[in-house]
C-alpha cells in the first residue's frame, strides 16, 4: 500500500489520528506544538484564547467516588496546563495591555498567581514585607507584575462601563455570567484592601538600581525539566527576558500616577503625587525613547493626565505668566474672573493653542450656570460664544447654532464687542489669504443677516471691514442691501453722525418684512400685510423672499388678482403651505391651506378647486408619513376624494401633474385594483396617461395568479412601456450639407424619468414594484448583445421579443433598471428578489465583489443569517454559478471549490481546476473545514502530497477524518454535516464581504 493510500485510509476511518485525550496536553508539550502554533502569522485559536482554555481545564473541579465535588487535583496534567498558559503569556512578553484587554479579571488573577507560584514567591507572605533588592530578578519581576495589575485593575474599575446589550435569556449563560460577576467583585474587594500595600511595593521598586528579568518560554521549559537549574540561572541574572531599570521604572511611575490620580477625587493631596509620577514618566520616555519593546505607554493619555495635573495642581513657584492656558482658564472659572477667560480666548484666536473641544466645554459650563438662574452670565455667554465663533470661522468651520441664537436680537454693545474680537483675532500683516477671506466672508454674512441698518453701517464703516473687502465687494454688498430695501440709499463710507438718526419708516418696513418671512401663522401673516400696505402702496410683498415659489400653472391665476393685498396674501399663504408640506411640517401646511381656501372661496371658484386639490395631496402625504407607515389603511373618505379627483371634469382648472401621479400611486399602494380596472371612466383613460398606466398595472396584478395565456393586460403594459422606451430617428442636415441620423437619447431619458421614475417613485406596494422591475429587467435582457441576463420574479409573463429592436433606447432602459432597484431597496432592503437583481446588475458590469455582497445578503435575509437553509429558489444553480465566477475572478479559488458543492450536481471539474491554482487570494487551508465532499478532500490530500506541502496535507487529512463525513453514515447525518458546513462557510463569506 502506498503512503498516500495509507494516509487516506487513516483519515477516513473513525479513529482519531492524535493521541488519546488523557495525554493530549503532554503530547502537545513534548512535541513543541505550542511554539509552532504561536509562530503562525494569525494563530487560531488566538494566544489569549489558549490561556483561557488551559486555565479552565486546569481549574475544573473533580468528583470523588461519593459524587462529592473536590478542588482541582494537583496532578501532572493540571501542572502542564498551567505551564502552557504561562508559556503563552510569556510569548506575549507579559504585556498587561494585551492581557487586560482580552482576559477577564478572574482569569488574569489566576494566571498571575501561577506566575508568583512558579517564581518561588512564598505563599501567604505579604509582598510589602519582602525586600525586592535581595530577591532573584524573576521573582522580583513577578511581584511587580502582580502589583502593577492590582492597581491598574482598581483604577479601571472606577471608570463607567457601557452595559452590553442582553441577548436571548439562557439560564446557563446567565448563571455563568452571574458567577463571573460575583467572582470579579470578590477579587476587586481583596485588591482594594491590599491597595496600600501594592502602592508601597511599587514605590520600593522605584528605588531599585538593577535590571530585572521575566520568564520566557525557554526558562519555563527549563523549569519543567529541572526547577533548580532555572533558579540558578535566574539568581545569576542570565535567564529570562531582560527588562532595563529605566523601562521598569517608567511603567511603574505611570501606573502609580494613575492610582494617585484616581485617589485625588477623595484626597486632593494625591494629585500632587500623581503630577510627580506622570512628569517623571515623561522624563523616562525621553531617555529610553518611545519605541521601547518592553515599555508601552499611551502617550496621548499621559499628555492628558499631565494637562489635568497642571490645572489641578499648578506649581507653587510659578507665576500667572508661567501657567499654561488650561490652568489660567481653570483658575479664572473657580474665582469667577470671567473677563480674564474672555481675554485668554481672544489671545488664543491668534495662536490656536487651546483645542476647540475645551473652549466648547467652557461655554457649556457657563450656559449651565446661566440656566440655573445667574442672569449676569448671559452677557458672558455671548462674549465667550463670539470668541469661539471667530475661532471657528478662522479655521473654516460653520457658525454654531448657539451664536445665531444669542445674536438673534443684536444691539450696539454686541456689535462693538464682535468687531473688537474680530480685530484682535487676526494679524493683518502676517495672516494668510485664507484667514483674511474667512474673516471677510463672516463680516459680509453678518451684514446680510442684520435688519437694522444702523448696525450694518457700524460694521461696514469699521476699519477691519474696509481693509478686508475690496471696493467691488463692498459695492456688491451695497447692491444686495438695496435690493432688499430699495428706498434706502446706503453709504459705503463711514457716517459718524448716523447713530443720532432716528429709525425711519423704511427700517420699520424691513422689520415687518423679516417677521413676514419667519411667520407661519396665517392670521399673523394677514395682519403684517395689512400693516405693510398701510405704510406703502408701491411694493409687491410676495417678492420679499426668493424662497417663496409656487407652480407656474398657479402663478398666472394668482398674480391676476386685482387687489394687491389679496394677491400678496394668497400667494404667500400658498407658497408657505407648499414649503411646509415639502419639509413635512403638515400641521402648519394644513393651517395655511385652510386659511387660503377660506379666502379664495369668496371670489374665485377656480382657485377654490386648486386649494381643494392641494389639500387632497397634503392629506395623502400626511397619511403616508403617519399611520400609513404601520400598514393602516386610509379612511374611506380619503379614498373617495382621490376617486373624485381622478374623475373630475371641470374645465379651465389649472392642474399640477404631480397630484395625478400621487393619486394613482395612492390607489395602487392601497390595492384599489378593482376600481382601477373596472370603474375608471373611459374618458379618464384617454386623457390621463398616469391613470392608464395605473390601470394596466392593477390589471396585471389581478391576472398574475392565472394561466400565462390569460395575461392579456401584461402584454398591453409591455407594449406601452416599449413605446415609452422607443426613440424616433430624425434626419438632420449637417454643416457639410449631408444628412445624418441622430438618436434622440436625451428626450427619451426625459420621457422615461417623467413617465416611469417620477411616477413609480411614489409606489410602495411590493407586488406592483416587483412587476415593474421584472418588466424592465425583461426589456433589458431582450437586447441582442447582452451577455449576462438579469433574473427577476414573474419575468416569464412578458413577451420574449420586440419587433423593432433597434428603436429601443437600451441605455436608457439600463439606467432605469438601476434607478428602480435602488429605489425598491430603499423601500425594503430585505427583499431577496430585489437583492438578487442588484447582484446580477453588478455581475453584468464586472463588479464582482459588490455582486458577491448582494448575493450573500439575499441569502442572509431569507435564512436568519444562514442559521436556516437558504431556499433553493433563492440560491438557484445560476446564482451559485455566478458566485463561483465572482470568486474565480477575484482569485479566491478555495471558495470556488467549496461553492461547487452547493450545485445540485457537484462540479468536480471546476473545483479541481480551481484547487490547482497556487496564487489564491483567500484563506486556502483554513477553509478546508467547510468542505464536506470526501472526493474533493481526497483530491486536496493528493495535491498537497504531490507539492510536498506536508502541513496542508495534514489539515486535509484531519478534515476527512471527521466521523460525520464517514460514507457509512445515514443520509440524514451526511446532510446535517453538509448543512452545518454550508452555514459556517456562508457566515464566514458574509463577514468577509459585508
Amino acid at each position: 500500500m502506498s503512503a498516500e493510500a495509507a494516509d487516506r485510509e487513516a483519515a477516513t476511518s473513525s479513529r482519531p489520528c492524535t493521541p488519546p485525550q488523557t495525554c493530549w496536553f503532554e503530547f502537545l508539550l513534548e512535541e513543541s506544538l505550542l511554539e509552532k502554533h504561536l509562530r503562525k502569522p494569525c494563530p487560531d485559536p488566538a494566544p489569549v484564547q489558549l490561556i483561557v482554555q488551559f486555565l479552565e481545564q486546569a481549574s475544573k473541579p473533580s468528583v470523588n467516588e461519593q459524587n462529592q465535588v473536590q478542588p482541582p487535583p494537583d496532578n501532572k496534567r493540571n501542572r502542564i496546563l498551567k505551564l502552557l498558559a504561562l508559556k503563552v503569556a510569556a510569548h506575549l512578553k507579559w504585556d498587561l495591555d494585551i492581557l487586560e484587554k482580552s482576559l477577564s479579571v478572574p482569569v488574569l488573577n489566576m494566571l498571575l498567581n501561577e506566575l508568583l507560584c512558579i517564581s518561588k514567591v512564598p505563599p501567604g507572605t505579604k509582598h510589602v514585607d519582602m525586600d525586592l533588592a535581595t530577591l532573584p530578578p524573576t521573582t522580583a519581576m513577578a511581584i511587580l507584575l502582580y502589583n502593577r495589575w492590582a492597581i491598574r485593575t482598581i483604577v479601571q474599575s472606577s471608570f463607567p462601563v457601557k452595559q452590553a446589550k442582553p441577548g436571548p435569556p439562557q439560564l446557563s449563560v446567565m448563571n455563568q455570567m452571574q458567577q463571573e460577576k460575583e467572582l470579579t467583585e470578590n477579587i476587586l474587594k481583596v485588591l482594594k484592601e491590599q491597595a496600600a500595600d501594592s502602592i508601597l511595593v511599587l514605590e520600593a521598586a522605584l528605588k531599585l538600581n538593577k535590571d530585572l528579568y521575566v520568564h520566557t518560554m525557554r526558562t519555563l521549559d527549563l523549569l519543567a525539566v529541572e526547577p533548580g537549574m532555572v533558579n540558578g540561572e535566574t539568581e545569576s541574572s542570565t535567564a529570562g527576558l531582560k527588562i532595563k531599570t529605566e523601562e521598569m521604572q517608567c511603567q511603574v511611575c505611570y501606573d502609580l500616577g494613575a492610582a494617585y490620580f484616581q485617589q485625588g477625587s477623595t484626597n486632593s493631596a494625591a494629585y500632587e503625587n500623581a503630577r510627580e509620577k506622570f512628569f517623571r514618566t515623561k522624563e523616562l520616555i525621553a531617555e529610553i525613547g518611545s519605541l521601547s519593546l518592553h515599555c508601552t505607554i499611551d502617550e496621548k493619555r499621559l499628555a492628558g493626565y499631565c494637562q489635568a495635573c497642571d490645572v489641578l495642581v499648578p506649581s507653587s513657584d510659578s507665576t500667572s505668566q508661567q501657567l499654561t492656558p488650561y490652568s489660567q482658564v481653570h483658575i479664572c472659572l473657580r474665582s469667577g474672573n470671567y473677563q480674564e477667560v474672555i481675554q485668554i480666548f481672544i489671545e488664543d484666536n491668534l495662536t490656536f493653542s487651546l483645542p476647540v473641544q475645551f473652549r466648547q466645554s467652557v461655554l457649556r459650563e457657563l450656559f449651565q450656570k446661566a440656566q440655573q438662574g445667574n442672569e449676569a452670565l448671559d452677557e458672558i455667554c455671548f462674549k465667550v460664544c463670539a470668541c469661539n465663533t471667530v475661532r471657528d470661522i478662522l479655521e473654516g468651520r460653520t457658525i454654531s447654532v448657539q451664536f445665531n441664537q444669542l445674536f438673534l436680537r443684536p444691539n450696539r454693545e454686541k456689535i462693538d464687542f464682535l468687531l473688537e474680537v474680530c480685530s484682535r483675532s487676526i494679524n493683518l500683516e502676517k495672516a494668510s489669504d485664507c484667514l483674511k477671506g474667512n474673516m471677510a466672508a463672516f463680516l459680509k454674512n453678518v451684514c446680510l443677516g442684520l435688519e437694522d441698518l444702523q448696525y450694518v453701517f457700524m460694521i461696514s464703516s469699521h476699519e477691519l471691514f474696509i481693509t478686508l473687502l475690496k471696493d467691488e465687494e463692498r459695492k456688491l454688498l451695497v447692491d444686495q442691501m438695496r435690493k432688499r430695501s430699495p428706498r434706502v440709499n446706503l453709504c459705503i463710507k463711514p457716517v459718524t453722525s448716523f447713530y443720532d438718526i432716528p429709525a425711519s419708516a423704511s427700517v420699520n418696513i424691513g422689520q415687518l418684512e423679516h417677521q413676514l418671512i419667519l411667520s407661519v401663522d396665517p392670521w399673523r401673516i394677514r395682519q403684517i400685510l395689512i400693516e405693510l400696505h398701510g405704510m406703502t402702496s408701491e411694493r409687491q410683498f410676495w417678492t420679499v423672499s426668493n424662497k417663496w415659489e409656487i407652480p407656474s400653472v398657479y402663478s398666472s391665476v394668482i398674480l391676476g388678482i386685482k387687489d394687491s393685498l389679496t394677491r400678496d396674501l394668497v400667494y404667500i399663504l400658498m407658497a408657505k403651505g407648499l414649503h411646509c408640506s415639502t419639509v413635512k411640517d403638515f400641521s402648519h401646511a394644513k393651517q395655511l391651506f385652510a386659511a387660503c381656501l377660506e379666502l379664495v372661496t369668496e371670489f374665485s371658484p377656480k382657485l377654490r378647486q386648486v386649494m381643494l386639490n392641494e389639500m387632497l395631496l397634503l392629506d395623502i402625504h400626511t397619511h403616508e408619513a403617519g399611520t400609513g407607515q404601520s400598514g393602516e389603511r386610509p379612511p374611506s373618505d380619503l379614498i373617495s376624494r382621490v376617486r373624485g379627483y381622478l374623475e373630475m371634469r371641470l374645465p379651465d382648472i389649472p392642474l399640477r401633474q404631480v397630484v395625478a401621479e400621487e393619486c394613482v400611486a395612492f390607489m395602487l399602494n392601497w390595492r384599489e385594483n378593482e376600481y382601477l380596472t373596472l370603474q375608471v371612466p373611459a374618458f379618464l383613460l384617454q386623457s390621463n396617461p398616469y391613470v392608464k398606466l395605473g390601470q394596466l398595472l392593477a390589471a396585471t396584478c389581478k391576472e398574475l395568479p392565472g394561466p400565462k395565456e390569460s395575461r392579456r393586460t401584461a402584454k398591453d403594459l409591455w407594449e406601452v412601456v416599449v413605446q415609452i422606451c422607443s426613440v424616433s430617428n430624425q434626419h438632420k442636415r449637417g454643416n457639410d450639407g449631408r444628412v445624418s441620423l441622430i438618436k434622440q437619447r436625451e428626450s427619451t431619458l426625459g420621457i422615461m424619468y417623467r413617465y416611469v421614475l417620477v411616477c413609480f417613485y411614489q409606489l410602495q406596494e411590493p407586488l406592483v414594484l416587483t412587476i415593474i422591475l421584472s418588466l424592465f429587467v425583461k426589456l433589458h435582457n431582450v437586447r441582442e448583445d447582452i451577455v449576462n441576463d438579469i433574473t427577476a420574479e414573474h419575468i416569464s409573463i412578458w413577451p420574449s421579443s420586440i419587433p423593432n429592436l433597434q428603436s429601443v433606447d437600451f441605455e436608457a432602459v439600463a439606467i432605469t433598471v438601476k434607478e428602480l432597484v435602488r429605489y425598491t431597496l430603499s423601500i425594503n432592503p430585505n427583499n431577496h428578489s430585489w437583492l438578487i437583481i442588484q447582484a446580477d446588475i453588478y455581475f453584468a458590469t464586472n463588479q464582482y465583489s459588490a455582486a458577491l455582497h448582494y448575493y450573500l445578503q439575499a441569502g442572509a435575509v431569507c435564512s436568519d443569517f444562514f442559521n436556516k437553509a437558504v431556499p433553493p429558489d433563492v440560491y438557484t444553480d445560476q446564482v451559485i454559478k455566478r458566485m463561483i465566477k465572482c470568486c474565480s475572478l477575484l482569485n479566491c479559488h478555495t471558495q470556488v471549490a467549496i461553492l461547487c458543492q452547493f450545485l445540485r450536481e457537484i462540479d468536480y471539474k471546476t473545483a479541481f481546476k480551481s484547487l490547482q491554482e497556487q496564487n489564491s487570494h483567500d484563506a486556502m487551508d483554513s477553509y478546508y473545514d467547510y468542505i464536506w465532499d470526501v472526493t474533493i478532500l481526497e483530491y486536496l490530500t493528493y495535491l498537497h502530497h504531490k507539492r510536498g506541502e506536508t502541513d496542508k496535507r495534514q489539515i486535509a487529512i484531519k478534515a476527512i477524518g471527521q466521523t460525520e463525513l464517514n460514507a457509512s453514515n445515514p443520509e440524514e447525518v451526511l446532510q446535517l454535516a453538509a448543512q452545518r458546513r454550508k452555514k459556517k462557510f456562508l457566515q464566514a463569506m458574509a463577514k468577509l464581504y459585508f
